[in-house]
């Protein structure tokens, strides 16, 4: 089984709402970083947002400031991402990821590669927001 589990998702109206969670299965990812990253066709896959071990620091990136927040239950061993006033450039796949580190990366939350620094990856989920 996967160890990160990904669930939510769909198709939704622009200026409608989603959100996206991510269960860690088989192992325990309380003191792990976790971030969501998206990808479009023909795209690298992208930084949305990210967030401490322990939920005291978040980060997004400047298109989904504002519209977009995530949180992180360790008592569930999940990272959900709320999606609000979708616009149809936020169609994407949406993959959620667990860091090495329990801060997230400064070169992933400033726009850099994940590359190396993500330890599991999510199945990844559709999202898709019509006009």
């Amino acid at each position: 089984q996967e160890p990160l589990v990904q669930s939510g998702g769909g198709l939704v109206q622009a200026g409608g709402s989603l959100r996206l969670s991510c269960a860690g299965s088989g192992r325990s990812f309380r003191t792990f970083a976790m971030g969501w990253f998206r990808q479009t066709p023909g795209k690298e896959r992208g930084f949305v947002s990210a967030i401490s071990w322990n939920g005291d620091a978040t980060y997004y990136t400047n298109s989904v400031n504002g519209r977009f927040t995530i949180s992180k239950d360790n008592t569930k061993n999940t990272v959900y991402l709320q999606m609000n006033n979708l616009k149809p450039e936020d169609t994407a796949v949406y993959f959620c990821a667990a860091f090495y580190t329990s801060s997230p990366p400064k070169t992933v939350v400033d726009g850099g590669p994940p590359g190396s620094e993500v330890y599991y990856w999510g199945q990844g989920t559709q999202v898709t927001v019509s006009s």
